[in-house]
């Protein structure tokens, strides 16, 4: 989830386990519905911010804890963080940092920042999988209900983000649980060249997912998640986290506090899918 004017979200950081319902079997039975005679093609979801509360306790967190095992000084502020997001990917996000601060001594050239980079994010991602698994980082209200009412009239499900593919599958099937896993379709991290804002993750799963983009509707929490959904010609709901402020949903087709606090279900999709 990162936007020019950024708003994505404050974790509150949960000591014990989330929940791993599985879906019920009318889900599951539903799920080989045909879907030609549908008004919506498909609910498509950004993961950081809107699936979860993870950028401010959880990226940030573990890009400090890789920086401090590398021996770097660089440690990101929640407000600092908050400003990095207007850069979507980790890697960008990194590389932006430096470009601006001035790379670490000893890094100055391109290969020697790129393979920098590169293991810093690994092990980035490794440290975000650890605080999933640990499960300090909890699903967002009516996330799971939302999912499940689509599952279960036969909707398409898609997660769609500029982060590590690694750490998104590992989100989704942690605080899912394997069944709800299986049932959705993940573009994540490099699958595009082009990260949001551009459109190409959204264009992306309406070609592999057999979409109409018009009739999509995504959920999103940033500027720059919203204007990726937009390019892509689809319709989008904004569910404001931690960075909200920082953001501008002048376009957004809807803008709610969460899922269950806007109301926000399968009827309501369906309605603004036209």
């Amino acid at each position: 989830m990162a936007g020019p004017a950024r708003s994505l979200a404050v974790l509150s950081v949960a000591a014990a386990l989330v929940p791993r319902a599985t879906l019920a079997p009318a889900t599951r039975r539903a799920a080989a519905r045909p879907l030609a005679t549908m008004a919506i093609s498909a609910l498509l979801f950004d993961c950081d911010g809107v699936l979860a509360d993870t950028e401010p306790d959880g990226h940030r967190v573990a890009f400090n804890a890789a920086f401090k095992e590398k021996g770097f000084a660089d440690d990101w502020s929640v407000d600092k963080y908050g400003q990095l997001l207007e850069t979507g990917g980790g890697k960008e996000r990194m590389t932006a940092h430096w470009d601006a601060a001035g790379w670490p001594a000893g890094y100055a050239g391109g290969d020697d920042r790129r393979a920098l980079v590169k293991e810093l994010h690994l092990r980035k991602t490794a440290i975000f999988n650890e605080l999933i698994e640990a499960g300090s980082i909890p699903l967002r209200a009516g996330v799971l209900r939302l999912i499940d009412e689509a599952l279960a009239d036969g909707v398409p499900v898609g997660v769609c983000s500029t982060s590590s593919e690694q750490a998104v599958r590992n989100l989704v099937r942690v605080l899912m649980g394997r069944e709800r896993y299986d049932a959705l379709q993940i573009f994540a991290g490099d699958v595009v060249a082009n990260k949001k804002p551009a459109p190409d993750v959204y264009l992306l799963a309406a070609t592999t997912m057999g979409l109409e983009p018009a009739r999509c509707v995504v959920i999103e929490d940033s500027s720059i998640g919203l204007a990726a959904a937009k390019a892509a010609g689809m319709k989008c709901i904004i569910t404001k986290s931690s960075y909200a402020d920082r953001e501008d949903f002048t376009i957004a087709d809807e803008v709610v506090d969460d899922l269950d606090a806007g109301g926000v279900d399968l009827g309501k999709a369906k309605a603004l899918a036209g």
